[in-house]
């Protein structure tokens, strides 16, 4: 019977084979749990590409659009124009729009204003009393104040600029000829 005993002491099939297998078991642990953390960060940054990309779109295309024509007005019979009106309404999908946070910008050859006085009228509102908010089938038409007087021939550029959303911008040019009410190119 001594003799078995010594021979099972030799043996070590059996432990090279368990240690192995830890071994083995310890890589396919580790490797799963970097693959998790590789997929993780993966799907981690497609959703703020993903969230990147969905403001740049938003942000680039126009929230707003012209409606109509833009004319300038004439208050005082000076052949110089005072004021310009145009009307707005919201593109297609966009969402509603807070006339109170957006701005108008005035440029011509002599003068840059960015914070042009003006004032905008709501029609065709979905709730009465109108709202400050621009909403889908809404319009709303701006009167500009202008920061000089214009006369014939001079081009000029009004940029209106949502909170959010591209800037609309309108370059014109006035005619020949001055009346009360000035249709511009």
């Amino acid at each position: 019977m001594i003799k078995d005993r010594r021979s099972l002491r030799k043996d070590t099939r059996a432990f090279t084979g368990l240690e192995a297998a830890i071994v083995l078991t310890a890589f396919i642990v580790v490797a799963a749990v970097f693959s998790y953390m590789v997929l993780g960060a993966g799907f981690f940054s497609t959703e703020k590409a993903k969230a990147v990309v969905h403001s740049g779109v938003e942000q680039a295309t126009s929230s707003a659009e012209l409606v109509g024509e833009v004319v300038g007005r004439d208050t005082d019979s000076n052949s110089l124009l005072d004021y310009i009106n145009f009307t707005v309404q919201l593109t297609a999908g966009q969402n509603p729009m807070d006339l109170d946070e957006a701005s108008i910008a005035f440029t011509n050859a002599t003068t840059h204003n960015d914070s042009t006085v003006w004032t905008y009228t709501m029609f065709e509102c979905l709730e009465s009393p109108c709202d400050n908010m621009l909403e889908p089938s809404e319009k709303a038409e701006i009167q500009v104040s202008l920061p000089v007087e214009l006369g014939t021939y001079n081009k000029f550029l009004l940029e209106f600029k949502p909170q959010s959303g591209g800037v609309l911008c309108m370059h014109k040019t006035t005619p020949g000829a001055i009346k009360t009410v000035t249709r511009l190119y």
